[in-house]
């Protein structure tokens, strides 16, 4: 820091969470990353000034430029932007978050369009920094300097270095499946545009391509029909329904594919390699048919929703024709049965185990020799066969791993709050970022998470604005419903919780990409090397400290190893 009357700038890692509020009393003029290459590493410019910032350095009077030189491949700078949290925890909460009480998080990434910094008086803000396609850069130690500059001087006013080691190896392809659940319907309401226009295609292009291709998302949901997810009993959401449906005359189906194939190809050329279908019953207590809209003598009409129970004999008809064509159909655009997952009904209890158990029979041939998945809690669904592929909650997966569930999915949403993992705006980025060394300690196959761009309220009543609602009405902990923000230009904006959770999958990676070096047992002897047993999702390492180091001590076991050989 230099001087109450002056500006200060400074670096932090992409774990800090900057509030306006920040003290500034420790300075980092350097910063040290190493990568494999491939990687998308990021880092801090910390910047503010005193409130009665008035005199010594004039030329701060109305902000700073900046010229960052010497990186090795593209770089991206954002503003960090302050996002409001009327609801930011429960109640209960644990030693582990950052604050509970309503105000502005650090959250929104903004693109800029010039290096010029407005410097808000009394307040400490951040840019987030970036490199881009790191794949092809020679390996090697690049000294990376970023310049401030006042208002008309030429001289920097000061120098701050970022030192990028990247590694002679290339990151290692991610194996795990990973899925945000993509709200085709909410995108279609935020703009205020038809379901399936050109302009909705190219929305949702815009946000699938941020998906599949920066943040490491490799699943989608596929709204084959709407899916019933977060909709009130007897309540419906915009119905969005790639599949066009026909009823003949004499109770037969006709199925028009054309939708379904330029989803598939959207989303094969934006490295999506495996597609979710919706659930086919309700959540809570798979009691009920989804909304499927069909068109009968010349009508379109809600054939099939909350007033069909989920045995109804005219449903399951339906299913037994909609579902082997679809399966054709998936297979001719693409996407085979190794890379399609089905769900019955999202987290089943077990007050409608029997309801659940006879939801899964009925479409039990139908499904045969195909991926079903579900969301899942209580470990009995699984030991007793009614669920044979859970995804668990992080809070009640230990159970499922001391019983070696072979290939264990995970997931967190709102109800994981206390002592796990996960990315709410009051939670400080770490907690998010550990989340990769959890996957690879524990052999995850695959992590969901419900919201992905969830601009609703609780049960889909209404339309929220996620710019100033960020708790879908007070129902979830801001941080919940979302990971990217629509953005003005019909382009979607990141988060640091989307940034970071990508960061966790190159964690990840990277432990896979040593492990081919040294061998699993050295790389999880170098995780333990600093941490205690045992290392769950309920106990880990708490801090950013612990995975900054971590990952440097990875690049120096690499290179030991690449000296020897």
């Amino acid at each position: 820091m230099t001087g109450n009357k002056e500006a200060y700038f400074y670096l932090a890692s992409s774990l800090e969470k900057i509030f306006p509020d920040t003290d500034c009393v420790k300075k980092n003029d350097q910063h040290t990353i190493s990568i494999f290459k491939g990687e998308l590493p990021a880092f801090l410019l910390v910047y503010g000034s005193s409130s009665n910032y008035d005199g010594e350095r004039k030329h701060f009077a109305e902000g700073f430029t900046y010229e960052i030189k010497g990186s090795p491949s593209p770089v991206r700078v954002r503003d960090v932007e302050l996002v409001p949290s009327a609801f930011p925890c429960y109640e209960q909460t644990d030693e582990w978050y950052l604050k509970s009480q309503p105000g502005l998080f650090p959250d929104l990434l903004c693109p800029r369009e010039t290096n010029f910094v407005r410097l808000i008086p009394g307040q400490t803000r951040s840019l987030w920094i970036d490199f881009l396609d790191t794949s092809a850069i020679v390996p090697g130690t690049y000294q990376i300097d970023i310049l401030i500059y006042g208002k008309d001087e030429k001289e920097p006013y000061q120098i701050l270095t970022v030192n990028l080691n990247v590694l002679n190896k290339v990151l290692s392809e991610q194996t795990l499946i990973h899925t945000e659940w993509f709200h085709a319907d909410c995108l279609a309401d935020y703009y205020h545009i038809p379901v399936f226009s050109e302009k909705h295609w190219e929305i949702m292009e815009a946000q699938i391509v941020l998906a599949g291709k920066e943040l490491g998302i490799n699943m989608l949901l596929t709204p084959i029909f709407t899916p019933p997810l977060d909709t009130a009993v007897g309540g419906e959401r915009t119905t969005v329904q790639l599949i066009d449906i026909l009823q003949d005359a004499d109770g037969s189906y006709k199925f028009d594919w054309s939708r379904l194939k330029r989803w598939c190809d959207l989303c094969l050329r934006n490295g999506i390699k495996y597609l979710e279908i919706p659930h086919l019953f309700t959540q809570w207590g798979a009691k009920a048919a989804p909304k499927i809209v069909v068109t009968v003598d010349g009508k379109n009409v809600k054939k099939f929703g909350w007033h069909t129970s989920a045995l109804d004999s005219s449903y399951q008809s339906f299913l037994k024709q909609f579902l082997p064509e679809l399966q054709s159909k998936l297979i001719e655009f693409g996407y085979d049965r190794d890379h399609v997952f089905f769900h019955i009904s999202d987290e089943p209890g077990m007050d409608c185990l029997e309801s659940y158990k006879a939801a899964r029979e009925s479409v039990k041939e139908s499904l045969k020799g195909w991926q079903v998945v579900d969301a899942l809690s209580e470990y009995s669904f699984y030991e007793k066969g009614i669920v044979q592929h859970p995804i668990v909650s992080s809070n009640h997966i230990s159970v499922f791993l001391k019983n070696k569930v072979p290939q264990p999915w995970v997931y967190y949403c709102c109800g994981q709050s206390v002592t796990v993992p996960n990315r709410f705006f009051a939670m400080p980025s770490w907690r998010n970022r550990i989340m990769g060394v959890l996957m690879y300690l524990h052999g995850i196959k695959g992590f969901l998470h419900w919201g992905f761009n969830f601009y609703n309220s609780q049960y889909s009543i209404s339309h929220i604005d996620p710019f100033f609602n960020t708790h879908a009405s007070y129902a979830f902990p801001s941080g919940d419903a979302f990971l990217v923000y629509p953005g003005p230009d019909e382009k979607p904006m990141s988060s640091i919780r989307a940034q970071v959770q990508r960061e966790a999958l190159d964690d990840l990676n990277a432990l896979t990409t040593l492990e081919s070096v040294v061998g699993r047992e050295r790389v999880v002897a170098l995780i333990m090397e600093n941490a205690e047993e045992p290392f769950d999702f309920e106990h880990y390492p708490h801090g950013a400290d612990y995975i900054l180091q971590l990952r440097e001590r990875m690049a120096e076991l690499f290179i030991q190893e690449g000296q020897k050989n």
